[in-house]
């Protein structure tokens, strides 16, 4: 028992050597390399840790992370359990993301994503890097397709935060225009949006994607106010330039 406790400890403080911010580069690679030859799923996720800190030198900050990432790829399904155990507790996801790309299979990335979203609900949030994170990165992911990123996304045209709208219409914006229309129709016509940004962004996707505006078209038009009036119409039940 003793043995088992004064080797968790001695993990303990390797995860906190690797996870050093004001540290020497050489003793974070040393605490960095023992984590990968120990293996464990503690030992891993302690690796996984090392995407939450930023070390004082941007250099070797990026070559730190870039290395957890090649690692935790090249231990494959193993550090599946570990990552996922991070992600649901980090705040940025960046460097997370990019692991599972590489070793979770389409069907465990889109459960992984479904919980990772049901954490973060629509509404107020401290630090909304999160949300973003996974909505750009899955809208991104070349396997991803039109009906299982609608969904996922939608909710988040009526978010809180700015950014994240932003985020979202963005997702949406290169999928089928006939499958977006109706969202970011809603979204423009939410009372709630006062963000001038924000209005824009969906009058532009729409203009670019040549989304049907339909039975709405009059209601779009009526949007178009002030600097937006200068630049689009709706003819033809589409928005266009002037």
């Amino acid at each position: 028992m003793f043995g088992l406790f004064s080797k968790e400890k001695s993990l303990q403080k390797t995860i906190e050597k690797a996870t050093n911010k004001l540290a020497q580069q050489p003793d974070r690679w040393a605490a960095l390399e023992k984590l990968r030859s120990e293996g464990t799923d503690e030992a891993l996720f302690g690796l996984c840790k090392r995407f939450g800190i930023t070390s004082m030198k941007g250099v070797e900050d990026e070559q730190e992370k870039s290395w957890v990432v090649d690692v935790l790829v090249e231990k494959g399904a193993v550090s599946l359990a570990p990552l996922v155990r991070y992600m649901k507790s980090a705040e940025q996801l960046s460097f997370p993301l990019r692991v599972l790309a590489k070793i979770a299979d389409h069907a465990k990335i889109l459960e992984i994503v479904d919980q990772l979203l049901a954490a973060e609900p629509p509404g107020y949030v401290r630090m909304p890097e999160k949300r973003i994170d996974v909505m750009k990165w899955f809208a991104e992911l070349p396997e991803a397709t039109d009906d299982e990123i609608l969904p996922r996304l939608t909710p988040y045209l009526a978010d809180f935060d700015e950014n994240s709208r932003f985020t979202a219409i963005e997702g949406l914006s290169h999928r089928t225009a006939a499958k977006i229309a109706e969202p970011l129709i809603d979204a423009l016509l939410r009372p709630e949006e006062e963000s001038g940004r924000i209005r824009r962004t969906i009058v532009e996707v729409l203009e670019r994607t040549k989304a049907p505006l339909g039975g709405r078209a009059d209601k779009v038009a009526s949007m178009l106010q002030g600097p937006l009036a200068n630049d689009y119409k709706v003819d033809g039940g589409l928005v266009k330039k002037k």
